[in-house]
């Protein structure tokens, strides 16, 4: 609940502490489930001629991300650390919050895009790529699209 506040402090705490409210359940489990932190997340920005796309992919190496194109849909797959018996140089882990394990997701482009157009480049964490605005349907078949640098 939003409260207005004035040096940051809410108006409203001691008037508030009065009232019992209902929990509300925690909406981002609700909606995600438990592997909402393996989520791909994404932006899209839109300009007069393209979509601009940028997925973060943190800590993957750029040989564990795959891009498809297949029948109007771009599907990024990205895999990494699924060997468990991984080990230290100097012993075993003791505990890993880092992600490891498979993760994909699918964007429908359309049937107007073709392997050629999409130009999709990781740095720093990031995939990016352009998705042109083209109205001309042209057959496809699935291909692996390269990524740079």
């Amino acid at each position: 609940m939003m409260m207005p506040s004035i040096f940051g402090e809410n108006l409203f705490d001691d008037f508030m502490d009065d009232f019992s409210f209902p929990t509300l359940p925690d909406v981002d489990k609700e909606l995600y489930g438990k592997h909402a932190k393996n989520l791909m997340k994404t932006d899209v920005k839109e300009t007069d001629d393209v979509y601009q796309v940028a997925v973060d992919l943190p800590g993957f190496k750029k040989d564990e991300i795959k891009i498809k194109l297949e029948n109007g849909t771009l599907t990024i797959n990205a895999a990494k650390g699924l060997d468990k018996d991984e080990k230290d140089k100097e012993g075993k882990y003791v505990r890993r919050e880092r992600y490891a394990g498979s993760m994909s997701r699918s964007f429908y482009v359309g049937e107007h895009v073709t392997a050629e157009q999409v130009h999709p480049k990781y740095e720093n964490g990031i995939l990016t790529f352009e998705i042109p605005k083209n109205k001309e349907p042209i057959e496809e078949k699935e291909k692996f699209i390269a990524i740079e640098g």
